[in-house]
Protein backbone atom coordinates (compact mmCIF):
# COMPACT_ATOMS: atom_id res chain seq x y z
CA UNK A 1 0.00 0.00 0.00
CA UNK A 2 1.23 3.58 -0.69
CA UNK A 3 0.81 7.03 1.34
CA UNK A 4 -2.36 7.56 -0.38
CA UNK A 5 -3.98 4.37 1.12
CA UNK A 6 -3.26 5.79 4.27
CA UNK A 7 -4.53 8.98 3.84
CA UNK A 8 -7.99 7.17 2.55
CA UNK A 9 -7.94 5.42 5.79
CA UNK A 10 -7.49 8.35 7.66
CA UNK A 11 -10.38 10.30 5.95
CA UNK A 12 -12.65 7.10 6.42
CA UNK A 13 -12.47 7.04 9.82
CA UNK A 14 -13.02 10.49 10.12
CA UNK A 15 -16.18 10.20 8.28
CA UNK A 16 -16.95 6.86 9.78
CA UNK A 17 -17.78 8.78 13.29
CA UNK A 18 -19.12 12.21 11.13
CA UNK A 19 -21.85 9.62 9.57
CA UNK A 20 -22.51 7.96 12.64
CA UNK A 21 -23.46 11.13 14.50
CA UNK A 22 -25.63 12.25 11.50
CA UNK A 23 -27.48 9.22 11.55
CA UNK A 24 -28.41 8.98 15.11
CA UNK A 25 -29.76 13.19 14.22
CA UNK A 26 -32.07 10.93 12.07
CA UNK A 27 -33.47 9.02 14.71
CA UNK A 28 -34.61 5.09 14.48
CA UNK A 29 -34.37 2.66 11.72
CA UNK A 30 -37.46 1.65 9.92
CA UNK A 31 -35.91 -2.17 8.96
CA UNK A 32 -37.41 -4.97 10.94
CA UNK A 33 -34.65 -4.15 14.54
CA UNK A 34 -35.52 -2.19 17.37
CA UNK A 35 -33.40 0.91 19.01
CA UNK A 36 -32.27 -1.69 21.86
CA UNK A 37 -30.15 -3.91 19.43
CA UNK A 38 -32.74 -6.78 19.00
CA UNK A 39 -34.07 -8.06 15.38
CA UNK A 40 -38.04 -8.51 15.97
CA UNK A 41 -37.40 -12.06 16.73
CA UNK A 42 -35.07 -10.97 19.86
CA UNK A 43 -31.73 -12.00 18.68
CA UNK A 44 -28.99 -9.99 19.17
CA UNK A 45 -27.88 -8.03 16.66
CA UNK A 46 -24.50 -8.21 15.78
CA UNK A 47 -22.18 -6.37 13.35
CA UNK A 48 -18.58 -7.40 11.53
CA UNK A 49 -16.31 -5.16 9.55
CA UNK A 50 -15.12 -8.41 7.91
CA UNK A 51 -16.54 -11.76 7.19
CA UNK A 52 -13.83 -13.55 8.48
CA UNK A 53 -14.85 -12.46 12.11
CA UNK A 54 -18.33 -12.30 11.25
CA UNK A 55 -18.67 -16.16 10.88
CA UNK A 56 -17.16 -16.90 14.22
CA UNK A 57 -19.39 -14.57 15.72
CA UNK A 58 -22.42 -16.66 13.78
CA UNK A 59 -20.93 -20.04 14.68
CA UNK A 60 -20.88 -18.39 18.68
CA UNK A 61 -23.90 -17.12 18.57
CA UNK A 62 -26.25 -19.77 16.76
CA UNK A 63 -30.04 -18.94 16.27
CA UNK A 64 -29.97 -16.05 18.94
CA UNK A 65 -27.83 -13.78 16.90
CA UNK A 66 -28.05 -11.79 13.58
CA UNK A 67 -24.89 -11.21 11.91
CA UNK A 68 -24.15 -8.47 9.50
CA UNK A 69 -21.17 -8.39 7.56
CA UNK A 70 -19.54 -5.11 6.14
CA UNK A 71 -16.99 -6.29 3.94
CA UNK A 72 -17.89 -9.55 1.80
CA UNK A 73 -16.10 -9.18 -1.08
CA UNK A 74 -12.11 -10.26 -1.90
CA UNK A 75 -11.95 -6.61 -4.88
CA UNK A 76 -11.77 -4.41 -2.11
CA UNK A 77 -8.92 -4.12 0.90
CA UNK A 78 -10.54 -3.51 4.32
CA UNK A 79 -7.47 -0.92 4.75
CA UNK A 80 -8.76 1.36 2.08
CA UNK A 81 -12.81 1.10 2.50
CA UNK A 82 -14.84 3.82 2.81
CA UNK A 83 -17.64 2.75 4.60
CA UNK A 84 -21.39 4.37 3.56
CA UNK A 85 -23.66 6.13 5.87
CA UNK A 86 -25.63 2.47 5.75
CA UNK A 87 -22.70 0.80 7.15
CA UNK A 88 -22.14 3.01 9.63
CA UNK A 89 -26.01 3.61 11.07
CA UNK A 90 -25.63 -0.84 10.98
CA UNK A 91 -23.23 -0.12 14.03
CA UNK A 92 -25.50 2.42 15.49
CA UNK A 93 -28.11 -0.46 15.64
CA UNK A 94 -26.09 -3.41 16.63
CA UNK A 95 -25.26 -4.87 20.39
CA UNK A 96 -22.19 -6.60 19.71
CA UNK A 97 -20.03 -4.84 17.00
CA UNK A 98 -16.63 -7.47 16.20
CA UNK A 99 -13.47 -5.04 14.59
CA UNK A 100 -10.23 -6.61 14.01
CA UNK A 101 -8.09 -3.88 14.86
CA UNK A 102 -4.51 -2.70 14.64
CA UNK A 103 -5.22 -0.06 12.20
CA UNK A 104 -6.58 -2.59 9.18
CA UNK A 105 -10.46 -1.72 9.96
CA UNK A 106 -10.10 2.07 11.36
CA UNK A 107 -13.66 3.63 10.15
CA UNK A 108 -14.97 -0.14 12.15
CA UNK A 109 -13.68 0.55 14.99
CA UNK A 110 -14.47 4.58 15.02
CA UNK A 111 -18.03 3.72 14.03
CA UNK A 112 -18.29 1.52 16.47
CA UNK A 113 -16.81 2.74 19.90
CA UNK A 114 -19.04 5.69 19.00
CA UNK A 115 -21.85 3.72 19.80
CA UNK A 116 -23.13 1.22 22.80
CA UNK A 117 -22.37 -1.73 21.24
CA UNK A 118 -19.98 -3.87 23.23
CA UNK A 119 -16.87 -3.89 20.93
CA UNK A 120 -14.71 -7.08 20.55
CA UNK A 121 -11.64 -5.88 18.91
CA UNK A 122 -9.97 -9.50 17.29
CA UNK A 123 -6.13 -7.90 17.74
CA UNK A 124 -6.21 -6.29 21.11
CA UNK A 125 -7.22 -10.21 22.51
CA UNK A 126 -3.91 -10.58 22.06
CA UNK A 127 -1.94 -7.66 22.59
CA UNK A 128 -1.52 -6.80 19.08
CA UNK A 129 -1.80 -3.00 18.44
CA UNK A 130 -1.45 -0.56 15.60
CA UNK A 131 2.18 -0.79 13.56
CA UNK A 132 1.97 -4.89 14.44
CA UNK A 133 1.08 -6.93 11.37
CA UNK A 134 -2.71 -6.45 11.31
CA UNK A 135 -4.09 -10.04 9.62
CA UNK A 136 -4.51 -11.65 12.91
CA UNK A 137 -7.58 -13.97 11.84
CA UNK A 138 -4.41 -16.43 10.50
CA UNK A 139 -3.18 -16.91 14.10
CA UNK A 140 -4.53 -19.44 16.29
CA UNK A 141 -4.04 -17.68 19.66
CA UNK A 142 -6.12 -14.51 18.15
CA UNK A 143 -9.04 -16.83 17.15
CA UNK A 144 -9.66 -18.58 20.57
CA UNK A 145 -8.83 -15.44 22.57
CA UNK A 146 -11.76 -13.62 19.81
CA UNK A 147 -13.87 -16.15 20.25
CA UNK A 148 -14.23 -16.46 24.24
CA UNK A 149 -14.37 -12.33 24.14
CA UNK A 150 -17.22 -12.74 21.96
CA UNK A 151 -18.64 -15.77 24.08
CA UNK A 152 -18.62 -13.07 26.79
CA UNK A 153 -20.07 -10.04 24.61
CA UNK A 154 -23.06 -12.52 23.93
CA UNK A 155 -23.63 -13.42 27.59
CA UNK A 156 -23.38 -9.85 28.93
CA UNK A 157 -26.08 -8.70 26.21
CA UNK A 158 -28.39 -11.95 26.78
CA UNK A 159 -28.19 -13.68 29.79
CA UNK A 160 -30.69 -15.74 30.01
CA UNK A 161 -29.12 -17.46 27.15
CA UNK A 162 -25.64 -18.20 28.73
CA UNK A 163 -25.39 -21.78 29.35
CA UNK A 164 -25.77 -21.94 25.06
CA UNK A 165 -23.28 -19.33 24.51
CA UNK A 166 -20.90 -21.29 26.88
CA UNK A 167 -22.05 -24.76 24.60
CA UNK A 168 -21.49 -22.71 21.14
CA UNK A 169 -18.27 -21.75 22.28
CA UNK A 170 -17.47 -25.14 23.21
CA UNK A 171 -18.74 -26.32 19.61
CA UNK A 172 -16.46 -23.65 18.22
CA UNK A 173 -13.78 -24.92 19.99
CA UNK A 174 -13.64 -28.68 19.42
CA UNK A 175 -13.15 -27.39 15.56
CA UNK A 176 -10.71 -24.96 16.20
CA UNK A 177 -8.78 -27.59 17.57
CA UNK A 178 -9.24 -29.77 14.95
CA UNK A 179 -7.73 -26.97 12.83
CA UNK A 180 -4.77 -26.49 15.12
CA UNK A 181 -4.19 -30.95 14.84
CA UNK A 182 -4.11 -30.83 11.26
CA UNK A 183 -1.55 -27.48 11.50
CA UNK A 184 0.58 -29.70 13.87
CA UNK A 185 0.41 -32.55 11.81
CA UNK A 186 1.21 -30.46 8.34
CA UNK A 187 4.17 -28.60 10.15
CA UNK A 188 5.98 -31.84 10.04
CA UNK A 189 6.50 -30.89 6.61
CA UNK A 190 6.52 -27.24 6.57
CA UNK A 191 8.87 -26.64 9.83
CA UNK A 192 12.01 -24.48 9.31
CA UNK A 193 10.70 -24.56 5.14
CA UNK A 194 12.13 -21.14 4.50
CA UNK A 195 9.08 -18.86 2.58
CA UNK A 196 9.25 -15.51 1.30
CA UNK A 197 5.81 -13.63 0.75
CA UNK A 198 4.61 -10.62 -1.48
CA UNK A 199 2.79 -9.33 1.50
CA UNK A 200 2.58 -10.62 5.13
CA UNK A 201 -0.74 -11.35 4.69
CA UNK A 202 -0.64 -15.04 6.31
CA UNK A 203 2.78 -14.47 8.44
CA UNK A 204 0.84 -16.05 11.33
CA UNK A 205 -0.14 -19.01 10.02
CA UNK A 206 2.90 -19.28 8.24
CA UNK A 207 4.42 -19.10 12.18
CA UNK A 208 1.95 -21.48 13.65
CA UNK A 209 3.17 -23.93 10.96
CA UNK A 210 6.91 -23.52 12.14
CA UNK A 211 8.21 -21.85 8.50
CA UNK A 212 10.89 -19.18 8.34
CA UNK A 213 10.28 -16.24 6.81
CA UNK A 214 12.84 -15.09 4.41
CA UNK A 215 11.70 -12.50 2.64
CA UNK A 216 14.49 -10.45 1.51
CA UNK A 217 14.83 -7.64 4.25
CA UNK A 218 14.34 -5.00 1.74
CA UNK A 219 11.65 -5.96 -0.07
CA UNK A 220 10.13 -6.67 3.43
CA UNK A 221 10.43 -3.58 5.18
CA UNK A 222 9.18 -1.65 2.07
CA UNK A 223 6.18 -3.75 2.03
CA UNK A 224 5.55 -3.12 5.86
CA UNK A 225 6.41 0.90 5.34
CA UNK A 226 3.64 0.87 2.90
CA UNK A 227 5.64 2.04 0.65
CA UNK A 228 7.15 0.41 -3.14
CA UNK A 229 10.01 -1.51 -3.30
CA UNK A 230 13.36 0.04 -5.22
CA UNK A 231 14.10 -1.79 -8.39
CA UNK A 232 16.91 -3.38 -6.17
CA UNK A 233 14.33 -4.83 -3.80
CA UNK A 234 12.88 -5.94 -6.53
CA UNK A 235 16.03 -7.82 -8.21
CA UNK A 236 17.21 -8.78 -4.60
CA UNK A 237 14.08 -11.26 -4.44
CA UNK A 238 14.31 -12.57 -7.67
CA UNK A 239 17.39 -13.34 -7.07
CA UNK A 240 16.79 -15.60 -3.65
CA UNK A 241 13.82 -16.92 -6.12
CA UNK A 242 16.67 -17.86 -8.23
CA UNK A 243 18.97 -19.03 -6.14
CA UNK A 244 16.95 -21.41 -4.25
CA UNK A 245 17.18 -19.77 -0.92
CA UNK A 246 13.32 -19.68 -0.81
CA UNK A 247 11.36 -22.91 -1.09
CA UNK A 248 7.92 -21.07 -0.96
CA UNK A 249 5.81 -18.11 -2.58
CA UNK A 250 2.93 -16.65 -0.66
CA UNK A 251 1.34 -14.27 -3.47
CA UNK A 252 -1.47 -12.11 -2.19
CA UNK A 253 -3.93 -11.89 -5.12
CA UNK A 254 -5.76 -8.85 -3.89
CA UNK A 255 -2.14 -6.90 -4.39
CA UNK A 256 -1.45 -8.06 -7.75
CA UNK A 257 0.64 -5.18 -9.46
CA UNK A 258 3.52 -4.88 -12.02
CA UNK A 259 5.98 -5.46 -8.84
CA UNK A 260 4.53 -9.27 -7.77
CA UNK A 261 4.05 -9.88 -11.65
CA UNK A 262 8.23 -9.81 -11.88
CA UNK A 263 7.84 -11.58 -8.52
CA UNK A 264 6.00 -14.12 -9.30
CA UNK A 265 7.52 -14.82 -12.48
CA UNK A 266 10.79 -15.12 -11.26
CA UNK A 267 9.51 -18.06 -9.05
CA UNK A 268 7.54 -20.03 -11.75
CA UNK A 269 11.30 -19.81 -13.67
CA UNK A 270 12.89 -21.13 -10.53
CA UNK A 271 9.81 -24.02 -9.87
CA UNK A 272 9.38 -22.42 -6.68
CA UNK A 273 5.84 -23.80 -5.53
CA UNK A 274 3.60 -20.26 -5.04
CA UNK A 275 0.61 -20.37 -2.39
CA UNK A 276 -2.22 -17.98 -4.21
CA UNK A 277 -4.41 -16.45 -1.13
CA UNK A 278 -6.66 -13.37 -0.25
CA UNK A 279 -6.87 -10.90 2.63
CA UNK A 280 -10.34 -11.31 2.77
CA UNK A 281 -12.27 -14.47 3.25
CA UNK A 282 -13.43 -15.85 -0.47
CA UNK A 283 -16.91 -16.20 -1.34
CA UNK A 284 -16.70 -20.18 -2.01
CA UNK A 285 -16.11 -20.17 1.86
CA UNK A 286 -18.78 -19.37 4.75
CA UNK A 287 -16.62 -20.71 7.81
CA UNK A 288 -13.13 -19.13 8.75
CA UNK A 289 -12.30 -21.97 10.23
CA UNK A 290 -12.69 -23.69 6.92
CA UNK A 291 -11.01 -21.49 5.06
CA UNK A 292 -7.91 -21.92 6.95
CA UNK A 293 -7.94 -25.38 6.85
CA UNK A 294 -8.12 -25.65 3.10
CA UNK A 295 -4.87 -22.83 3.45
CA UNK A 296 -2.78 -25.42 5.63
CA UNK A 297 -3.85 -27.74 2.69
CA UNK A 298 -2.19 -25.48 0.27
CA UNK A 299 0.73 -25.07 2.65
CA UNK A 300 1.42 -28.50 3.14
CA UNK A 301 1.16 -29.39 -0.65
CA UNK A 302 3.41 -26.66 -2.09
Amino acid sequence: MQISSIIRRAVAGVAAASMLVAVAACGTSKDNKTAGGEGGSGTIEVVASINQWGSVAKDLGGSHVDVTNIMTKTNVEAHDYEPTSQDVAKFGTAKVAVVNGADYDPWASKAASATKATLVTAAETAGIKEGDNPHVWFSAKVRNNTADAITAAYQKADPSHKDDYAKLNKEWRAKEDQLESKIKDASAKTKDVPYAATESVAWYLADDLGMKDATPTGYAQASANESEPTPSDIKAFQDALKGGSIKMLVFNTQEANSTTDQITGAAKSANVPIVELTEQMPKEYTNLLDWMSALVDQFAKA
